[in-house]
């Protein structure tokens, strides 16, 4: 074997099917590899956004690594974005980025980079390999390393003389960390806590948003009067009707603010302390009430399982059955077509078993409110908050179950940076549906905008938020990839070709023009409401934040 050809037979025998490629020279012989593979799927993906995008998706619905294949460091810095949000949502990613053979790389050819430096942004794991005697057991430790725990990025960097020298060696799978189980003392101290009763509150995150932790955390707030809230972007959310619902926290600090404020104890299970996403004048960037007590039951790198099946058994929690979802869809939507009608009209009809892949940002407020008592499906959201990332994720979600339909949501905007993920979609005829909410703005920034205070903002600075003109035609840009689409400008029609493109297998793009969410009087508003959040009581703070954000 050559180097290349014990590469590929390690990654399978480890547990790696499936590969997001977007080759070029120097990864010829890991290509040509795959023929002699039938046990590895070749995805091929038109950017490499595309590619760690759709890797990310894969590994958050398989619970085990996809490969990417990359171009030298131009190509993973093009996967950047999406192996960020990648980390940021602790998944299983192994990252194969070809290089310069090694006598080659000294000449500074015009593509030679620092592809170490590159991958140290997002790898928590990041090897050279020396030879193609190593290559084998390099991959068996990459996979390895991907699976963590917690599941992180892992690149490593092939030579392409080590991937065509001769002299590979298959290696056995690396055996995997186990993750350990906290403490009696931990467990003990966190019921302790929960006797606070609603002055407490589970923050969840990570794997504890899968069904059988989070029956185990409803258990305990049932029984406690605990409160369930979870990360604003969950990485994976089961969720719907016979499962236990829980609050996401809000994306806007002020909201979020309301919704920790009274706590005395914050309970975090694999989950970080919430902090506001960006910076402020005058404004904390740490979320956590004053005066609460932070504990955290599982860390990343711990049984999450675990840990919440034995605080429910020291809370003496486990006879009280969980707290769950009733069914409940909201009626057929009619009238003014806004993106509020577009999120009722999935929860309308979103199927058994749908996998919804959020980033509609503010389009998509009324998503949570409208789906919670729909059938049972899971949610996966924008962890890193690196824009791009719905369109590929859905191309790995819908290959790791393919007997699921999948429902992308994207902004106009978030749409266009990996746009190209609708090829691939039509190339490997996956059942995804994707709905790009065409508002004509980065309307999120126009928030942002009211919200940072920024003075003097006028007519040039709104501009870079305006996509009117030339104005952006997804019909049009979906058929030119293979991908059947519609355009959606009332309700109604919206509602048909949903029913449709459910209906029927393969991918679908739907464009629903509808205005911003939040223009003219209401933005201008916005930011003192949030103000005013603070000095209002509670309850009523309460209120405002549901109707803001339910």
């Amino acid at each position: 074997m050559n180097g290349a050809q014990a590469l590929m037979r390690t990654l399978v025998e480890a547990g790696v099917e499936v590969c997001f490629t977007n080759p070029g020279t120097s990864e010829m012989h890991f290509v040509a590899a795959l023929d002699a593979e039938p046990r590895m799927r070749a995805v091929l993906t038109l950017f490499e956004g595309v590619a760690s995008g759709a890797a990310d998706g894969y590994a958050r619905m398989a619970d085990k690594p996809a490969a990417t294949l990359l171009h030298l460091g131009c190509g993973l810095g093009n996967a950047l974005a999406n192996l960020h949000n990648a980390r940021k949502a602790r998944v299983s990613l192994v990252n194969i980025v070809g290089d310069h053979a090694s006598f080659h790389a000294p000449l500074d050819a015009p593509l030679q980079s620092d592809i170490d430096t590159v991958a140290r942004n997002v790898s928590t794991w990041i090897r050279r390999s020396a030879g193609p005697a190593q290559v084998g057991q390099d991959a068996a430790e990459a996979v390895a390393a991907s699976f963590g725990p917690p599941g992180q990025v892992a690149t490593l960097i092939l030579p392409a003389d080590a991937s065509w020298g001769d002299g590979g060696v298959r290696a056995a799978p690396v055996p995997r960390r186990s993750a350990p189980t906290p403490d009696a003392a931990r467990i003990a101290t966190v019921a302790q806590a929960l006797a606070a009763g609603p002055k407490t509150a589970l923050l969840l995150g990570g794997r504890a948003l899968r069904e059988g932790p989070l029956r185990a955390a409803s258990q305990l707030a049932a029984h406690t009067g605990a409160r369930l809230l979870a990360e604003v972007f969950p990485t994976r959310l089961e969720r719907g009707a016979g499962l236990p619902p829980v609050e996401r926290l809000a994306y806007l600090a002020e909201l979020a603010g309301v919704q920790l404020a009274g706590l005395e104890h914050l309970v975090l299970v694999d989950a970080k302390p919430p902090v506001s996403f960006f910076a402020y004048p005058g404004k904390a960037s740490e979320l956590v009430p004053p005066g609460c007590q932070v504990h955290t039951l599982a860390a990343f790198d711990e049984d999450v399982a675990a840990a919440l099946a034995a605080l429910v058994e020291a809370a003496g929690a486990a006879q009280t059955p969980p707290r769950l979802q009733a069914p409940r869809r909201p009626p057929r939507p009619r009238g003014k077509f806004t993106a509020d009608k577009v999120c009722k009209a999935i929860g309308h009809l979103l199927p058994e078993g749908a996998i919804v892949v959020d980033e509609a940002q503010t389009s998509g407020l009324l998503l949570p409110l409208y789906t919670a008592g729909a059938p049972r499906h899971d949610l996966l959201t924008l962890t890193g908050g690196a824009i791009g990332q719905g369109l590929p994720n859905a191309v790995g979600a819908a290959i790791a179950c393919p007997t699921r339909k999948v429902i992308a949501l994207s902004g106009d905007g978030s749409a266009l940076y990996t746009l190209q993920a609708l090829w691939t979609m039509a190339r490997e005829r996956l059942d995804v549906v994707s709905i790009v909410f065409n508002n004509r703005a980065y309307a999120i920034l126009n928030v942002e905008l009211q919200r940072v205070g920024a003075l003097g903002a006028a007519e040039k600075a709104r501009a870079q938020f305006d996509l009117r003109t030339p104005p952006l035609d997804f019909v049009q840009l979906a058929q030119g990839q293979g991908v059947p689409a519609v355009r959606a400008t009332d309700t109604e029609g919206f509602v048909r070709a949903l029913e449709h493109a459910l209906a029927t297998p393969g991918p679908h793009l739907i464009e629903a023009v509808v205005p911003p969410t939040l223009t003219g009087l209401k933005l201008r508003l916005l930011p003192h409401l949030l103000q005013s959040l603070a000095s209002l009581p509670q309850p009523l703070a309460r209120a405002l934040k549901r109707s803001l954000a339910p």
